[in-house]
């Protein structure tokens, strides 16, 4: 069993909770604006895409742990593997 929640039961629990905004319409009342949900540009983002996968516990763990050995980050880790990658298959390299 993970350690992580199921997703899907929270949903249904928040399906049957209370309406926080006490059954006001969107954009009225105490209703956050637009601009309090954008989150801000981060400097080391801008430019950036991010690309997003899923993978077993343990893939996530030996990743981590690959890492963390060699003083990495996780983004740094797999940017090498992406590059890995593109070379097996003829590609260029993009690098970081």
């Amino acid at each position: 069993m993970s350690r992580f929640a199921n997703l899907a039961d929270k949903s249904r629990d928040s399906a049957n909770a209370p309406d926080p905004s006490g059954g006001r319409a969107a954009g009225f009342g105490s209703s956050p604006s637009c601009a309090d949900m954008v989150p801000a540009l981060v400097p080391s983002r801008i430019g950036r895409k991010a690309i997003a996968a899923y993978f077993s516990l343990e893939m996530s763990l030996a990743m981590h742990v690959c890492a963390r050995k060699r003083g990495l980050s996780l983004q740094a880790l797999m940017g090498e593997a992406f590059d890995d990658v593109l070379r097996k298959y003829g590609e260029s390299p993009i690098g970081g």
